[in-house]
């Protein structure tokens, strides 16, 4: 399975590259820990959106805790391939 981590709005944080469209995370077998921290994420990634990316500082923090959260996925979903993609500079990290 080939995941994007994403906080593209009215996404669920992570996007299915093989079959496009969006995965619940507790579909994912993901920790209900691990749900809400995605989903919280979300929240303040949409706002910095509504914010056209503005604050410098709280997007390359956003994009730091979305490669924590990327990171913590691989863990869990060992045969996975699992990549970060930043909304706000529209490309992938590593």
């Amino acid at each position: 399975m080939r995941l994007a981590i994403d906080g593209m709005l009215s996404g669920t944080g992570v996007r299915d590259l093989e079959h496009g469209g969006y995965i619940d995370p507790l579909a994912l077998g993901l920790s209900h820990e691990l749900s809400e921290m995605i989903a919280e994420w979300l929240v303040r990634y949409a706002d910095q959106h509504y914010h056209q990316f503005n604050d410098r500082v709280a997007v390359e923090k956003l994009d730091s805790e979305g490669m924590k959260i990327t990171n913590l996925i691989r863990a869990v979903l060992l045969t996975s391939e699992v990549s970060y993609f930043s909304h706000a500079h529209m490309s992938y990290c590593k």
